[in-house]
């Protein structure tokens, strides 16, 4: 049986499985967080006359923005500003058509696919919508389950089953206890429908299952929306937690937080209330990524 030696890849292998070896050989260099415990490290985060327009206006534009890794970072405005847009076009899910942003040094708009792979948005409406019909546990497990077979490596699909049990459940427990969620404090536990959670609680699931793929950038929608002042400061304690263990958190929020790092898509003075429509309504038209 004829073999190739590939000292990159560091073993042999079949010339006719050699496509499949390579890639699982290159598990190290795209999955670091896989052997390595659950500490992940923060990116930075730099914008330079960053802006998006679609076709009925401009989203967003003349963003400037400079963060270091770990950091909290608040996009400031009201809605139908561009929040949102700046919010999933810094995750490479949007595709920002003026400047240049530089994130975990990926370069924007070219580097999106890149971006994408270690972000992770929550709680935006039309992308990470929760299904008011499925309980806690579901979602978490249909989570947990999606990234073991398209977050992974091709190496951690052919671990033992009992390892990979083992992974999975210590990624779901560690999501979980980040996004301060205790499923057995819900009224019917684990089994607690969407529709029956409170507005804080929603938004601490949306968190948890975006924690599950252990994203070094974190990116919440309307953060405050609909909460309660004592709410709202322990929504932004949740986020201040996340970016102290190491994760650059990015929040879509009406007034940001003293210690923030703080974007403003709020109008200059001078826009007149046509300018806020069009801005809303180039996050309906742009395409999303």
């Amino acid at each position: 049986m004829p073999l190739t030696i590939r000292s990159d890849l560091g073993f042999c292998f079949d010339r006719r499985f050699g496509l499949v070896f390579a890639l699982t050989s290159q598990f190290k260099k795209f999955s670091i967080q896989e052997d390595q415990g659950v500490a992940v490290d923060g990116i930075a985060v730099t914008a330079e006359g960053f802006g998006l327009k679609g076709p009925r206006g401009w989203a967003f534009r003349g963003v400037d923005l400079a963060a270091e890794p770990g950091a909290l970072i608040a996009v400031e405005g009201p809605s139908g500003s561009g929040r949102t847009s700046l919010l999933l076009a810094l995750t490479g899910r949007m595709k920002a058509t003026e400047g240049t942003a530089t994130v975990g040094g990926a370069r924007l708009p070219k580097q999106l696919a890149a971006v994408r792979r270690f972000s992770a948005p929550a709680n935006v409406a039309g992308v990470t919508d929760l299904d008011p019909a499925l309980t806690v546990a579901e979602h978490v497990r249909e989570r947990a389950l999606l990234q073991r077979r398209f977050g992974g490596s091709v190496r951690a699909l052919l671990r033992p089953r009992e390892e990979r049990r083992s992974e999975a459940k210590l990624r779901i427990d560690t999501a979980l206890t980040a996004a301060g969620l205790d499923p057995e404090a819900l009224p019917k536990g684990a089994r607690t429908a969407v529709r029956d959670l409170e507005r804080l609680e929603a938004l601490r699931l949306s968190i948890a299952l975006a924690l599950i793929g252990r994203p070094r950038l974190l990116a919440v929608d309307d953060l405050d929306l609909k909460l309660s002042d004592a709410e709202r400061t322990e929504a932004w304690a949740l986020l201040r937690s996340l970016a102290a263990a190491g994760t650059t958190v990015v929040a879509v929020c009406g007034e940001a937080p003293e210690d923030a790092v703080t974007v403003s898509t709020r109008p200059e003075p001078q826009e007149d209330t046509r300018t806020r429509k069009e801005a809303a309504d180039a996050l309906t038209e742009t395409g999303r990524a």
